[in-house]
């Protein structure tokens, strides 16, 4: 009898002749999150992917847990298909789950599963044989098939296997399988969100940073590292580019518009992330804007930002509020992080009254007074690179 840890996928099933790449791609991100913990044996087999020659631990589980494209992480044990082997199995499965448990007078379930046809009991005589097994074995258990403190769970495949335990995957596409993107990542809530939410789509992303030294500090600057280092536990690796700022916003606050400001920022900085998204081989831009939730995200601002670039503009977050954003920071544990009390960029140079609904003419005329392509050039000579 061995331990082992049998990882379960869901939207993969459905790509027909191209799941061999994505479950591929699942397998290789699996090897690559698992790097830390020595070389495990990774391998797939009749729907599942196994994880062998790994110490079965929660840290393990919970790095695992978070690989795009996995729905279930199951702690599992694995023998031979005989009925002995097999119930010897169960005994091991269920002593664990009573050490786990956290009350009394428990209720059980056994549910099998038989992939191969050829063993010689079918799944609702194999769930009666293990359960007849376990009520003589464990006295003060009880059977509750609709609604069990421990669910058993058996298959029969190339080997038996059981577990009892079902960790939830973070589900979606594997990284990777989908392109890649340029996060516009700030230091606040929405942007690493709304990166999260892409690369769940199997997107891998490159990131794009404006600091406003001395108007922000370093410590503005550690904290969107620091979110970048946490979106790396589901995401991968993520190249960080850090754009100097502060000489475009001067220029725009001494020469144009005030209740523009905002406006011709943003337009700045989807230019900038255009042209390092080319350079990394990137194919859209991601921002983590939300319809209305402030001056420069009504629909008209919107337009009026994307009005300088030919690439899309994905925003995952569009249609959210500000709780359910919140609510997902929280879960992908970047909340406490973004809400460190360092400034951005986009908290200094604010406008007195910013233009809700800015006229697109009005915008572009604002421009001609300042020089844009050499502001542009200027900060793309000194951005500063981080590999996360």
């Amino acid at each position: 009898m061995e331990r082992l840890i049998l990882v379960r996928y869901g939207e993969i099933y459905l790509k027909g002749q191209n799941r061999p790449f994505f479950e591929k791609m699942l397998i290789n991100n699996i090897k690559k999150t698992l790097e830390p913990f020595g070389k495990p044996k990774v391998y797939k087999a009749q729907g599942r992917i196994y994880i062998e020659n790994l110490k079965v631990e929660g840290i393990v589980l919970d790095r695992l847990s978070k690989v795009f494209g996995a729905i279930g992480i199951n702690p599992a044990w694995k023998t031979d298909k005989d009925l002995e082997a097999i119930q010897a199995m169960v005994k091991a499965v269920m002593e664990d789950a009573l050490e786990k448990a956290t009350k009394e007078n428990l209720t059980f379930k056994v549910e099998s599963r038989r992939a191969d046809k050829t063993f010689p009991m079918n799944s609702m005589d194999l769930s009666r044989k293990m359960g007849g097994f376990i009520l003589k074995n464990f006295p003060g258990l009880k059977v509750d098939v609709h609604n069990p403190d421990i669910k058993i769970n058996l298959e029969i495949r190339e080997h038996a296997y059981a577990y009892h335990e079902n960790i939830p995957g973070a589900g979606g596409m594997p990284v990777g399988t989908n392109g890649k993107t340029a996060l516009l990542l700030s230091g606040g809530i929405d942007s690493p969100v709304a990166g999260w939410m892409i690369a769940k789509r199997g997107v891998r992303l490159t990131a794009v940073h404006y600091h406003s030294f001395p108007y922000t500090s370093d410590k503005a600057k550690e904290k969107v590292i620091d979110l970048c280092r946490l979106l790396t536990e589901y995401c991968g690796p993520i190249r960080l580019h850090v754009v100097p700022f502060t000489e475009i916003q001067q220029e725009l606050y001494e020469k144009c518009p005030d209740g523009l400001l905002t406006i011709l920022m943003r337009r700045f900085m989807m230019r900038i992330a255009e042209r390092i998204a080319k350079k990394e081989g990137a194919q859209a831009l991601v921002t983590g804007e939300s319809i209305g939730q402030v001056a420069s995200q009504t629909l008209e601002a919107l337009a009026s930002t994307d009005d300088v670039v030919t690439m899309p503009v994905f925003r995952p977050l569009v249609g959210l509020d500000k709780n359910e954003i919140v609510e997902i920071s929280k879960k992908i544990n970047t909340y406490e992080t973004s809400i460190l009390p360092y400034e951005d960029c986009c908290t200094v140079f604010v406008p007195r009254h910013p233009v809700t609904r800015p006229k697109l003419e009005k915008v572009r005329q604002a421009e001609t007074l300042v020089d844009v392509e050499a502001l542009i050039e200027r900060a793309l000579e000194d951005v500063e690179v981080y590999d996360l």
